[in-house]
C-alpha cells in the first residue's frame, strides 16, 4: 500500500461493498457485531446454529437500519459445516471480506467435574469451529487473487482463568496462540488475523441474577462498569477495518482496565 491508497479518516471505518461472516450472531455480543457491522455499510451473514428465530430477528433490525444481512444455518465445529457457511455466504453475497469468529460455548464446571465429552466439545466450539473456519476463509480469498481480515473473539480467561472455568479458559488461551500463528501463516497472503479479549459484558438480567459477581467486576474495573456489546463491537470494526490496515496478529483486551490491576 502506497500513500496514495491511504484512505481518507471520513473513510476509515468505512466497510461498503465487503461482505462479514459473523459467528454466533443470535447472542448478545454477536448480535452487537452484526448490527455495527451494517451501520458500516457491510453486507453482514449473521451466523447461527439452533436460534433461528434470533437469527432472523437481528437481520431484521439490520435491514430495518438500511443495511443488507442474512442469516445462514451452520455447526461450525466441523470442516463441513464451516466450508457451508463460507459457501452459501459467497452464494448470497458474491464473496466473504471479513470473518468475525465470535461462537463459543462457556459452561461453569470445576476441573474435577469435567468428563472428557465437556472437554471435547468446548476444543470443539471453541478451538476447532475458529481455526476450520479461517481455513475455509484463506481457500476463498486465495482463489479470488485478495486478502481479507478475520478477528477471533476469545476471552481475558486467555490471559487469567477464573475458577470453575478452566476448560473455557484453556480454550480461549489455545484461541489467541492461534491467531497469532494463522497471522503468521496467512499474511503473505494479504489476510489479517487479530483477537478481542472482552471482560464481563452485560446482558439482561444479570444484576439480578449474579448481583455478587456484578459488584465485584465493578469494584476491580478502572471504568467501574460493565461492557456493553457495542463496545466489543467497536474494537472489532476497528481490527477489520482499513484503519488497523497494518495490525495483524494483535489482542486487543476490551474490559474496562480490569487486567490493568496487579492479581497478586
Amino acid at each position: 500500500m502506497t500513500m496514495k491508497d491511504i484512505p481518507s479518516v471520513a473513510k476509515l471505518l468505512d466497510l461498503s461493498g465487503r461482505v462479514a461472516i459473523v459467528t454466533g450472531a443470535s447472542g448478545g455480543i454477536g448480535s452487537g457485531i452484526a448490527r455495527r457491522f451494517g451501520e458500516a455499510g457491510a453486507s453482514v451473514v449473521c451466523h447461527y446454529n439452533a436460534r433461528k428465530e434470533a437469527g432472523d430477528k437481528i437481520v431484521e433490525a439490520i435491514e430495518a437500519a438500511g443495511g443488507k444481512a442474512a442469516a445462514i444455518q451452520a455447526d461450525v465445529s466441523s470442516g463441513t459445516g464451516a466450508a457451508k457457511l463460507v459457501d452459501d455466504a459467497v452464494a448470497r453475497f458474491g464473496g466473504v471480506d471479513i470473518l468475525i469468529n465470535n461462537a463459543g460455548l462457556q459452561p461453569a464446571k470445576p476441573l474435577a467435574d469435567v468428563a472428557e465429552a465437556d472437554w471435547n466439545e468446548m476444543m470443539a466450539a471453541n478451538v476447532a469451529g475458529p481455526f476450520l473456519l479461517v481455513k475455509a476463509l484463506v481457500d476463498h480469498l486465495r482463489q479470488m487473487g485478495k486478502g481479507g481480515s478475520v478477528v477471533n473473539i476469545a476471552s481475558i480467561e486467555g490471559h487469567n482463568p477464573a475458577s470453575w472455568h478452566g476448560h473455557y479458559a484453556t480454550s480461549k488461551a489455545a484461541l489467541l496462540m492461534f491467531t497469532k500463528a494463522a497471522a503468521l501463516e496467512f499474511g503473505e497472503y494479504g489476510v489479517r488475523v487479530n483477537s478481542v479479549c472482552p471482560g464481563l459484558i452485560h446482558r439482561d438480567g444479570i444484576e439480578q441474577g449474579w448481583p455478587e459477581g456484578v459488584g465485584r467486576w465493578q469494584a476491580a474495573a478502572a471504568l467501574k462498569r460493565l461492557g456493553q456489546p457495542e463496545d466489543i463491537a467497536d474494537a472489532c470494526l476497528f481490527l477489520a477495518s482499513d484503519a488497523a490496515r497494518w495490525i495483524t496478529g494483535a489482542d486487543l483486551i476490551v474490559d474496562g482496565g480490569v487486567m490493568a490491576r496487579p492479581t497478586w
